[in-house]
C-alpha cells in the first residue's frame, strides 16, 4: 500500500517537490534522511526494512538520523483536496488537514447499519431511513442486558426485571414452605423420641422391685432347719 496521499485526491497538481520518490505520491508525514531526500515516513521504513541505503542517492542511512520535517508536512496540510466521497456525489472541498474532520459528517460517508446481523454500508445521510425498513430492525436485544431478543411488541410488554423479581418471590415462597415442613418434622421427632423416653423410664421403674425384692424370695423360700444356727445359752451350752 502506498505509504503517500493519492494525486487524484488534490484540486490542483501539487508541485513535484512535494512528491515521495518511493511512492510517487504527496508525501505523508515526510522525513529528511542524511542526505537531504525527503520521503514518506512510511515509505522510507518499509525501503530500510530491506535496504540500509537512501532510495535516491544510494547512500547508507541510519535510522536515528531521519528527522520530521513538520513545516514541510504543514504546508502540505493547506493543499486543498477533494472529499473522498467525491465520485459518491460529494462536492465538499477543504484543506488536506481537514479533511479527517468533514469525512466523520460526511452524509455521503459509507456507515455500518447498526441493526444486529444487518452487514450493508449505506450512506450517513441515508441511514436513518435504512434503520426505519431494515428487515433486522424488528428485532433488538433486551436493554436490561437480559439478553433477549425481542420484536416491536415484545419489547412494548417486557420486563425482565419484573420477571425475576416474580421468580425470586417465588422461590422464596417455596423455601419458606419448605423450612416449615422441616420444622414440622423435627417437632413431631421430638415429641415421638420423649414418649420413647417417657415409655422406658416407665418401663425401668416397673423393673426396678421385682429386681430388688428377688433375694427376700429367695430367703422365704429356704425350708426351715435347713441351714442350721449355733446359738449359745447362758450355761455355755450350744443350742440349734
Amino acid at each position: 500500500m502506498s505509504g503517500g496521499y493519492d494525486l487524484n485526491l488534490f484540486i490542483s497538481p501539487p508541485d513535484c517537490n512535494f512528491l515521495c520518490s518511493v511512492c510517487h505520491g504527496v508525501l505523508k508525514r515526510p522525513v529528511r534522511l542524511p542526505c537531504s531526500h525527503i520521503f514518506c515516513k512510511k515509505c522510507i521504513l518499509r525501503w530500510l526494512a530491506r535496504q540500509k541505503t537512501c532510495p535516491c542517492c544510494r547512500k547508507e542511512v541510519r535510522h536515528r538520523k531521519m528527522v520530521h520535517v513538520n513545516k514541510l508536512q504543514k504546508i502540505i496540510g493547506r493543499l486543498e483536496v477533494k472529499c473522498r466521497n467525491a465520485e459518491a456525489g460529494c462536492q465538499v472541498t477543504c484543506p488536506l488537514a481537514h479533511r479527517k474532520g468533514h469525512q466523520d459528517s460526511c452524509p455521503f460517508e459509507l456507515m455500518v447499519c447498526p441493526n444486529e446481523g444487518c452487514m450493508l454500508r449505506v450512506p450517513r445521510g441515508a441511514l436513518d431511513e435504512h434503520r426505519q425498513n431494515c428487515q433486522h430492525g424488528a428485532h433488538h436485544r433486551c436493554s436490561l442486558g437480559c439478553g433477549a431478543t425481542l420484536g416491536p411488541v415484545e419489547r412494548a410488554n417486557h420486563n425482565c426485571y419484573r420477571e425475576l423479581r416474580e421468580a425470586w418471590c417465588q422461590r422464596q415462597q417455596r423455601s419458606r414452605t419448605l423450612v416449615l415442613c422441616l420444622l414440622q418434622h423435627m417437632r413431631k421427632m421430638h415429641r415421638t423420641t420423649g414418649l420413647i423416653r417417657r415409655q422406658l423410664a416407665d418401663f425401668l421403674e416397673e423393673d426396678d422391685p421385682l429386681l430388688v425384692g428377688a433375694p427376700q424370695e429367695e430367703a422365704e423360700a429356704t425350708p426351715e432347719g435347713s441351714i442350721g444356727v449355733e446359738v449359745w445359752g447362758p450355761q455355755g451350752q450350744a443350742t440349734l
